[in-house]
């Protein structure tokens, strides 16, 4: 285990069986339907991949860069589209995937960006939800888990740019990102 990390809050394999829950679900309710997964760099690319692999239905991958946080621990609430995507989405069902719904900022202002692009629908799909720091209304449509507020890292998952590789989430020591 990393020495910044207090504890393990997810294993890979608790991951790898979240991320099949998720899939099936999605698989249910998308088979046969025209299916864009919009993947929310940088974090949620490791989710994204394990997750499209295991819907394993015909859809288009896309990508966004968006930043709220620049190197800091806490959302500055602006939201800046840095890759938007490049595919047309009119009349497809859009998914976006993101590893961590928190505020709610970052999610509610890219699901009305691509609202206005008239895709038949735009779903939100995160691995983990954090509702105690809510600020925008803002519910995911699937989840992989609630978690308390905690800051976590690891499979994607950064602070500053760091300990994404890990192969598990795992929660940050306070000193490491209050200093």
């Amino acid at each position: 285990m990393n020495p910044d990390i207090e504890k393990i809050l997810y294993s890979d394999e608790q991951i790898d069986r979240i991320c099949c829950e998720i899939a099936e679900k999605i698989r249910k309710d998308h088979t046969g339907k025209d299916i864009v997964f919009v993947c929310l760099l940088k974090g949620s690319i490791m989710f994204y991949a394990d997750l499209v692999r295991k819907v394993g239905l015909p859809c288009q991958l896309d990508f966004m860069a968006v930043s709220s946080y620049g190197s800091g621990a806490v959302s500055s609430g602006r939201v800046n589209i840095k890759k938007d995507i490049s595919c047309d989405i009119s009349g497809k069902d859009v998914i976006i995937v993101e590893d961590i719904l928190d505020t709610g900022n970052t999610l509610n202002y890219i699901k009305g960006y691509l609202e206005e692009k008239s895709p038949a629908s735009v779903q939100i799909c995160t691995l983990f939800d954090k509702p105690a720091r809510r600020k925008k209304p803002v519910s995911p449509d699937y989840t992989g888990a609630v978690i308390d507020d905690l800051f976590i890292v690891g499979y994607g998952l950064d602070y500053d740019e760091k300990y994404r590789y890990l192969p598990y989430v795992g929660v940050l020591k306070p000193e490491i990102y209050s200093s």
